[in-house]
């Protein structure tokens, strides 16, 4: 089922990907159904901590092309604050090469989330 409602994504809707403390959230560029994946812009990296949340602002760096089923539709009420936050800065010239790295890291502990469930669903 989680399938199905994924594959309702749109281009320019905003998706996020869950892990531990921390969300991405991303816009969709392209649902490519065939093969299961979706093509996502990240636009900020967010850890949840006991305070207010640390976002870390993704906008000038890499897509990604990730598999569907770990999208979820983002919420309104939970993105819009959080956008407005980084919407209100000019992204940078330079590339920050801090973000980046946090994006990577966040990335890798997903996919390797992901590929122990895999090899669990496998079993």
């Amino acid at each position: 089922m989680i399938i199905e409602m994924s594959l309702n994504f749109q281009p320019g809707q905003i998706v996020s990907l869950e892990h531990g403390n921390k969300n991405l959230y991303a816009e969709v560029i392209q649902v490519v159904v065939s093969r299961q994946l979706c093509w996502v812009r990240p636009l900020l990296l967010v850890t949840h901590t006991e305070e207010t949340p640390n976002i870390t602002d993704l906008r000038d760096g890499s897509d990604l092309l990730w598999p569907i089923q770990l999208f979820r539709h983002a919420l309104d009420t939970e993105v819009i604050t959080l956008l407005s936050q980084i919407l209100v800065k000019e992204p940078k010239s330079e590339p920050d090469l801090a973000a980046k790295q946090q994006l990577h890291q966040f990335i890798q502990k997903v996919w390797q989330a992901y590929q122990e469930g895999v090899g669990d669903m496998r079993k």
